[in-house]
């Protein structure tokens, strides 16, 4: 099943922005379908020329200028091989500002390599495009982040849903090349290859030095460790690594889309929250596959589902989020006597959502605890709070508090 049988809910946006803006890129981790829906929006009378073809890139390092020299609108594949090409396309769209001359993708964060130092700010919007939300998946646009900032307690009605279906879908992920495989070994075998490509090719050319081996198992901690609050001295030291390469090692895997941080919620009135950020791979099929979990294991140690759920659905919250037109910030809360929240989702800096996940099929009283924290912190801006769980209905739990099968993420 390729990734063009899938509706892309942020196409929209990305036409929006060909149409007010002379530089738009699709930036994501690679096998995300960005490829796919860059030439479904080029159209007929756009070149597209990807870096990932040996001749092309060469032209490109060679000689930058005379590459863009002759370009006058097109698709640019995998912008992050050669950087040195965005200070000459700001000289070009600086000359020739029509809207829309250059849409670009990378599979890196481009905004955080060294050697993309000019800046094309205020010429160039930045989508991004993670793998696929299972409403993608679907078919069927659901925007779960608005209905919980805009809807009435509870904000949701959804039927029962398999349990099963439930681990099936957070162990595939949301690659499109782990739709087409249903087989779940198979699914394993492509994530494995799929992270030894990245770690031992495409990371050298955002890298200047680093060693596999140590990257390799830095991966293995981060997925132990997904869902977790990160303090990277143990880790470093686990690894016989300084703190600060641990670090470094760390940002290279998120500049890659393989993991995020989430930071920590404060509020200036409170002085006893733990500052500590978060670390969660942005797609649980990869993260299933480092781990080496399976459905049966899962079965065997229901434990090992708590981390996948509160990961996976971290990544759906950021899909939901990208398709959005209300800038949207993701947090996590903890204070020191230990209450949390998994997710604090804040729209435009005014309003705030809390998100507990319970890999549970029962909901109870104690389990809104962080949440009752949460909403007294900030009684204004609380807009709503939601335990996520593996159940089948939508239940009020007091003022603006509810308890909501995770389905709903996908099922309207």
């Amino acid at each position: 099943m390729t990734a063009d049988r899938f509706p892309r809910f942020i196409k929209p946006r990305l036409m929006e922005a060909l149409e007010d803006t002379r530089v738009v890129m699709i930036s994501g981790p690679r096998q995300a379908g960005k490829t796919t829906l860059a030439r479904a929006l080029a159209g007929e009378n756009r070149q597209f020329l990807t870096l990932d073809d040996p001749v092309i890139h060469d032209a490109a390092r060679s000689d930058p200028v005379g590459f863009i020299r002759n370009v006058d609108c097109a698709v640019i594949d995998e912008i992050q091989r050669v950087p040195e090409l965005l200070p000459v396309i700001k000289m070009s769209v600086d000359t020739d500002q029509r809207p829309g001359r250059f849409l670009l993708t990378g599979s890196a964060n481009i905004l955080t390599i060294p050697k993309a130092s000019e800046s094309l700010a205020g010429r160039m919007a930045i989508e991004e495009l993670l793998p696929l939300a299972q409403c993608e998946i679907e078919g069927d646009k659901n925007n779960a982040l608005q209905r919980l900032f805009d809807a009435e307690s509870p904000p949701f009605a959804v039927g029962p849903y398999p349990y099963e279906d439930v681990i099936s879908r957070v162990l595939t992920g949301g690659y499109p090349e782990m739709q087409s495989r249903r087989n779940a070994a198979r699914r394993q075998a492509w994530a494995r290859s799929y992270i030894n490509t990245i770690l031992s090719r495409d990371i050298k050319e955002i890298v200047d030095a680093y060693h596999m081996d140590d990257l390799t198992k830095l991966l293995q901690v981060a997925a132990i460790q997904s869902s977790q609050l990160v303090v990277h001295t143990p880790i470093a030291h686990g690894l016989g690594l300084s703190v600060k390469t641990a670090q470094r090692y760390i940002q290279t895997l998120e500049q890659m889309y393989l993991v995020r941080y989430l930071p920590a919620w404060h509020n200036n009135a409170l002085k006893r929250l733990v500052k500590t950020p978060k670390l969660h791979f942005l797609d649980t099929g990869l993260l299933a596959a480092v781990r080496n979990i399976t459905q049966e294991k899962i079965a065997d140690h229901k434990a090992l589902l708590g981390p996948l759920l509160k990961s996976f659905v971290f990544s759906e919250l950021l899909k939901h989020s990208s398709w959005s037109d209300d800038r949207m910030s993701f947090h996590h809360y903890r204070d020191k006597d230990k209450n949390e929240v998994d997710f604090v989702i804040e729209r435009n800096a005014n309003e705030i959502v809390g998100i507990e996940v319970k890999a549970s099929a029962t909901v109870r009283s104690e389990d809104f605890k962080g949440l009752k924290r949460l909403q007294a912190a900030a009684p204004k801006a609380f807009r709503h709070g939601v335990v996520l769980y593996i159940g089948d209905k939508a239940l009020s739990f007091g003022d603006r508090l509810s308890a909501v099968p995770v389905s709903a993420l996908w099922q309207t």
